[in-house]
């Protein structure tokens, strides 16, 4: 029997993961999302969601009851230990979500694990290859400027708050050089899942 394929699929924020994951996705390949799980587990009336709003208060309350997460954002992206403290709540919500969902898909040859910090969070352990979609780094910023409407300054505390694409790139096993057309990105993700 082959062993079971669980590739974390990792990257700096803006490197083009969720573009490598929708390439994945198109393949029929089951995607698990950290970002989705870390939305979920800031819920409306979920403990998440009741800690954050006990600590922020109306703050980072929409008004539709949700967390206004360009509210949080500015708080914990300004603020190391308000990050961390963040971090510490939902990392370990997300983690049980993915042991939930990977013991669902135990079956499945091939599950693919979407986290922007797998390195960060430690849950490299996961999985049975890591997988880091590569840019340089003014393309990360010019990225993530033009897709969230950042400022320069708030762009580049978003991608300080995570480890330098440099760091990953040691500990990968596959690295996707997204520096290029989608056609090559494409022809990347296709021999990475041939290996």
């Amino acid at each position: 029997m082959v062993a079971a394929r669980r590739i974390g699929l990792t990257g700096g924020i803006a490197s083009g993961k969720s573009s490598v994951g929708r390439l994945l996705a198109a393949r029929g390949l089951p995607l698990l999302d950290a970002d989705v799980y870390a939305r979920e587990a800031l819920a409306p009336g979920s403990p998440g969601a009741g800690a954050v709003l006990e600590r922020y208060g109306a703050g980072v309350r929409s008004p539709g009851g949700e967390i206004d997460r360009a509210a949080l954002g500015q708080i914990v992206f300004g603020d190391g230990a308000e990050r961390r403290w963040l971090e510490q709540l939902v990392h370990p919500l997300v983690r049980a979500r993915f042991a939930a969902e990977l013991e669902e898909l135990a079956a499945e040859p091939v599950v693919v694990l979407v986290v922007p910090l797998l390195f960060e969070a430690g849950l490299e352990t996961l999985c049975s290859e890591v997988w880091l979609v590569d840019c340089d780094e003014t393309q990360q910023l010019q990225r993530l400027m033009a897709r969230d409407g950042l400022g320069e300054a708030d762009a580049r505390a978003r991608i300080a708050a995570q480890w330098p694409l440099a760091r990953k790139r040691q500990l990968a096993d596959v690295v996707l050089n997204n520096r290029g057309e989608p056609e090559q990105q494409a022809a990347a993700v296709e021999q990475a899942l041939s290996r």
